[in-house]
């Protein structure tokens, strides 16, 4: 039994970071940056081919992280490969000793740096999930039998700041029918919102980590508000950002409170720190883990 895994069955409090692929070979800043936080987090989640922007694959990041002795999580898109490729990239990742797998829809190719790219999309989440428990099981999407099984921890991801949230909770249902086994939240920085979201989802029983993505700055904060959909920065603290005269400071801070806060009404939290993973320490220092 993997860490994550393992970790959530025994009900502890559990982090988890994040990594991103570079755009390139170069992995030297990505590697520093697991090693940094990687006795602070149960495992690292990789990205795959964030925001639609050509990178390197998550697969033989996984792969180089754990054989570093850290546990990671493969998170896998559907935008980009149909349902062979996908199924084979499972077994694939199971082979390398990858266990953690966060099936995703993923975002549009217009998004991207390659616009013009044809996507995919054969599956969605849930049926990408389907396809990797039935491999689980021991079949393929096609109902044939496999040689060998892999034995995954499926995870899939929940905004909790949607309006309504009623769609996400019944997406939220369907994902866990299908063989969502844990949920990593879409950013959080209303913890009334998100506490009146976890009173309606608690009675599913599936173990939920919140979502934060580290703020540098107000400019971050305002852009994340005018682009990312369920997502809301608080005006308190954007201005707490604005008036800040020692940035990277404040940053940990509100990081810190929302963990602290966050903390009695979920399983665990995920941090998102898109390059800043060396604060990572001094955030949950703060926070008291």
């Amino acid at each position: 039994m993997g860490a994550l895994k393992n970790a959530l069955k025994e009900g502890k409090f559990v982090v988890t970071g994040e990594v991103g692929p570079p755009k390139g070979t170069d992995i030297t800043k990505l590697m520093e940056e697991a090693e940094i936080i990687k006795n602070r987090v149960v495992a690292i989640n990789v990205t795959d081919i964030q925001s639609a922007v050509m990178r390197l694959g998550s697969m033989a990041v996984c792969h180089l992280l754990k054989e570093k002795g850290t546990e990671p999580v493969f998170q896998m898109v559907c935008r980009d490969r149909n349902r062979l490729a996908l199924q084979s990239d499972l077994l694939s990742a199971s082979v390398l000793g990858i266990e953690n797998v966060l099936c995703l829809t993923g975002d549009y190719t217009t998004l991207g740096d390659h616009p013009q790219t044809k996507p995919v999309f054969d599956l969605d989440s849930v049926q990408l999930l389907a396809a990797a428990k039935g491999l689980c099981e021991g079949r393929d999407m096609a109902g044939q039998e496999i040689e060998g099984s892999p034995n995954f921890f499926l995870g899939a991801v929940v905004t909790p700041g949607a309006d309504p949230i009623e769609p996400q909770i019944l997406k939220m249902e369907k994902k866990i029918k299908a063989g969502a086994q844990f949920f990593q939240t879409q950013a959080v920085y209303e913890v009334d919102k998100f506490a009146a979201f976890m009173e309606k989802v608690r009675r599913l029983g599936v173990p939920v980590m919140a979502g934060i993505v580290v703020l540098k700055g107000a400019k971050m904060a305002e852009f994340m508000n005018k682009n990312v959909a369920g997502v809301h920065v608080p005006d308190e603290i954007i201005d707490e950002l604005k008036t800040s005269t020692d940035r990277v400071k404040t940053t940990i801070e509100i990081s810190a409170r929302l963990i602290k806060e966050l903390k009695p009404l979920c399983q665990g939290v995920h941090i998102m720190p898109l390059g800043w993973g060396h604060h990572i320490p001094a955030i949950l220092d703060a926070a008291g883990l």
